[in-house]
């Protein structure tokens, strides 16, 4: 089970998965129930991040227990989607960005499994957050199925569940802001924490506020997504048949001494 979905907004379903059976796994942060299945050959696991029916708001994901228990698995890479509203004129609804570059406007959520003890204080660098081999797998995938995909973006995440006011917008956009979304923190960091490979792909939705015509809404977005849906399963079953067996990037290195820290925790 080295290879894992995250599936975000619109993305629920592991039919393209065959034998599928369901799991409960035990973490110290609470039980996740991820689906595990087969394809060409690959077992997979397939965890959709807000319950099967979306039916956890962004805020309150148990994003420990989700990475805690993939890494428990057996997981080395984690491929995961994303929703996302756009700052960026050239970045429109329906397109993909592989986004490369975080701003973290999380509030209330916990960040990190390192919270000192007998393993002392850990910090990590965070200089490439997104794991290029996984990245550079994906732009590979997406040019050979002739999907248009934009190779880099700056992903500003913010708590939600309330969408961002115009004068936020502007705000991230001076920034430096791409898309915005309400997710990948703190999923990215933890990925690293674990020394899981991850990348995520972004599908653009929407305008964000005061550049959108008229209101924002959840049904939008569940529709665009739904409406996108063959080409980011496409994309995944492709990304799965096209990953080598052994990882040559810095991610497993990135916390020395990681094995222990979660076999003791």
């Amino acid at each position: 089970m080295e290879i894992a979905i995250i599936g975000g907004t619109g993305v629920y379903d592991p039919a393209m998965l065959a034998d599928r059976r369901e799991l409960n796994v035990q973490t110290p942060y609470g039980p996740i129930n991820p689906t595990v299945g087969v394809y060409n050959g690959t077992e997979v696991v397939f965890l959709p991040r807000h319950g099967a029916a979306h039916s956890v708001p962004p805020h309150r994901i148990n994003y420990r227990a989700n990475l805690w228990g993939l890494r428990s698995l057996g997981v080395k890479r984690i491929v995961a989607t994303t929703a996302v509203g756009s700052l960026n004129p050239q970045m429109r609804p329906g397109e993909m960005v592989l986004i490369d570059q975080f701003l973290d406007f999380t509030k209330g959520r916990p960040s990190t499994f390192f919270e000192g003890g007998s393993h002392g204080v850990v910090h990590v660098d965070y200089t490439e957050p997104y794991c290029p081999e996984v990245r550079a797998i994906i732009l590979n995938v997406a040019a050979g199925a002739g999907y248009n995909i934009h190779d880099g973006g700056v992903y500003v995440c913010t708590e939600g569940p309330r969408f961002e006011t115009p004068a936020e917008i502007r705000m991230f956009e001076k920034l430096g802001g791409d898309l915005v979304g309400m997710t990948n923190v703190p999923e990215v960091v933890l990925a690293r924490e674990a020394g899981i490979c991850y990348a995520t792909v972004s599908m653009v939705t929407n305008f964000a506020a005061g550049i959108a015509e008229g209101p924002l809404t959840h049904e939008e977005v569940v529709a665009l997504m739904q409406a996108n849906n063959e080409r980011l399963r496409q994309l995944l079953m492709g990304v799965i048949t096209k990953m080598p067996t052994v990882r040559t990037c810095g991610c497993q290195q990135a916390v020395p001494d990681a094995d222990r820290f979660f076999r003791e925790a």
